[in-house]
């Protein structure tokens, strides 16, 4: 199944879904407004096409002490294919990493981290980041509030014109 298959019903599942993941079969098919066994058919269906990355719970940072997100663009001394995947295979080792995303421009990576303070980033800079072979520069930029924060992907882009 490819997006351009995905009628309305579809897209409002994963609408649905993407909003909250826990709703049961019962209370997503209400949502729909389709009975429960279609319903579950069409989340299996979409399940097997690749639509869901997983089902997660997001947890709130300030609860769990991890308020300060740090924005880092880093440049690599060479933008080899080794020392690209050097690089992406150390940092997906870090929990602190929250996203990381090849750039083009200015420097090669864009990094996001959380941390609870800022000598926790400065022990992460030290003991983690700056040890890592082949990076050239590091630049940090600290969030000072999140003026918008999604997880739920736009979809009305694949919406029909009815």
């Amino acid at each position: 199944m490819n997006s351009q298959n995905l009628d309305n019903i579809d897209l409002r599942i994963l609408e649905a879904l993407q909003e909250d993941a826990t709703l049961s079969n019962i209370e997503l098919a209400e949502r729909v407004c389709l009975s429960p066994t279609p319903c579950a058919r069409r989340v299996r269906i979409l399940e097997e096409g690749g639509y869901f990355r997983g089902r997660v719970s997001l947890l709130n940072p300030e609860k769990i002490n991890l308020p300060v997100s740090v924005f880092i663009q880093v440049n690599l001394s060479h933008q080899v294919k080794n020392e690209l995947e050097g690089f992406e295979g150390q940092i997906s080792e870090w929990p602190e990493v929250m996203e990381c995303y090849l750039i083009t421009g200015d420097f090669d990576y864009l990094l996001r981290v959380v941390v609870s303070d800022l000598n926790s980033y400065q022990r992460f800079l030290e003991d983690k980041l700056t040890r890592v072979k082949g990076i050239d520069n590091i630049k940090s930029s600290f969030s000072l509030k999140a003026v918008q924060y999604r997880t739920a992907l736009p979809l009305d882009h694949l919406k029909s014109e009815s």
